[in-house]
């Protein structure tokens, strides 16, 4: 799948991810639904979209500590920029 045709589903696939669900809520105006799905859950991918959402969200401290978690630091990219990439990379694990 596309990013494209990703931006273009009518709803998330079932098989999609947690992350890439995530994403898709979010992506579609829903970021209460995109932090319930990623919030319980462990690893670096999901604490990696989870620090995604707190810095959208404009919690810095609580995204750097996600970010921290997931082995990365907060990236010097534009919010949409930061969503394409992760889009990308969730993709490819699919």
């Amino acid at each position: 799948m596309t990013a494209e045709e990703f931006k273009n589903l009518s709803k998330p696939d079932p098989c999609f991810s947690p992350e890439l669900k995530a994403l898709w809520l979010d992506y579609s105006g829903d970021w209460a639904g995109a932090h319930e799905v990623i919030d319980p859950l462990p690893g670096r991918s999901a604490a990696r979209v989870h620090a995604y959402l707190h810095r959208k969200e404009g919690d810095l401290w609580n995204a750097d500590y996600w970010y921290g978690k997931a082995g990365e630091k907060r990236p010097n990219l534009a919010l949409p920029e930061e969503w394409e990439t992760l889009l990308i990379r969730f993709l490819k694990d699919s």
